[in-house]
């Protein structure tokens, strides 16, 4: 039974590390220089707890078999959904951090594609000054389809932006963020799966990219810090194709090259 799986914890420590901020602020072409002991943006608590898994512990889709800390759901797609963070204390580089794991729900459902399942984890993150980082992350599995499978029409945006701009993602791009952050899922650099196996276009954008950098452009536009995120991934978004980011005081989406929304958040700012 999967109910089982609900409560399981994982328990991990890491280190904010001078060398993992240098290679996101290059992956930004952000202008920010930290040196030890100095804060980082709130967003880029990224670079922690990244997967360890074996070689020989991995799926057939790059990802970690299921069955170790995420329940064996009997779907074999996997995607990002969404996510709510909330930030508290702010990392620093040479911070040592502790991260609790905490699988919420699972929800089967039956959706427009056919058979789902919706697992939430919870994860707190700790650093030497209390808590650092909530957040709850959605992860959906899919069964497989004889269709290109692209997602569900997303309404197009009428909402007017205050900041936008726009991101050609390329290959080299989807492969240094998945070196960051050491995801080994297959969508993000093997065409020949993708097509063949997922049935995607092309490669896909990762969800968790296109959220970094939403929440790049709306805290350059405030000059505030974010205090909290909700965000909802609609439909995915492919290389070699233009993403236009768009945010306000309160709010940032992301239109696919046909002006559709494709990703979107609510955002609180302290």
């Amino acid at each position: 039974m999967l109910n089982e799986w609900i409560g399981r914890e994982e328990r991990t420590e890491d280190e904010v590390t001078l060398a993992a901020v240098r290679r996101l602020a290059a992956l930004l072409d952000s202008p920010v220089e930290l040196r030890r002991g100095e804060p980082v943006p709130q967003a880029w608590y990224i670079v922690l707890f990244n997967p360890t898994t074996p070689q020989s512990a991995l799926g057939p889709d790059g990802h970690a078999a299921k069955g170790l800390f995420l329940p064996p759901v009997p779907l074999p797609r996997r995607m990002f959904a969404g996510r709510r963070t909330s930030f508290h204390e702010r990392l620093r580089v040479g911070d040592e951090a502790s991260r609790v794991s905490t699988i919420k729900s699972i929800t089967p459902k039956q959706g427009r594609s056919g058979e789902m399942c919706f697992v939430t984890v919870r994860h707190e993150i700790s650093c030497p000054r209390g808590v650092a980082v909530v957040e709850e992350q959605d992860i959906v599995y899919r069964g497989q389809s004889s269709n290109t499978r692209q997602g569900a029409p997303a309404e197009e945006a009428t909402e007017k932006p205050t900041w936008s701009r726009i991101v050609t993602p390329d290959p080299v791009m989807l492969f240094r963020f998945s070196a960051i952050t050491f995801n080994a899922h297959r969508i993000h650099y093997d065409t020949a799966y993708v097509r063949d196996v997922e049935g995607y276009p092309d490669l896909v954008m990762n969800g968790g990219l296109t959220t970094l950098l939403l929440w790049e452009l709306a805290t350059a536009g405030t000059g505030k810090a974010l205090k909290s995120s909700s965000s909802r991934n609609l439909k995915p978004l492919f290389v070699n194709r233009p993403i236009t980011l768009c945010a306000t005081a309160t709010r940032v989406w992301a239109l696919d090259s046909e002006g559709a929304r494709a990703v979107e958040a609510q955002l609180e700012f302290a």
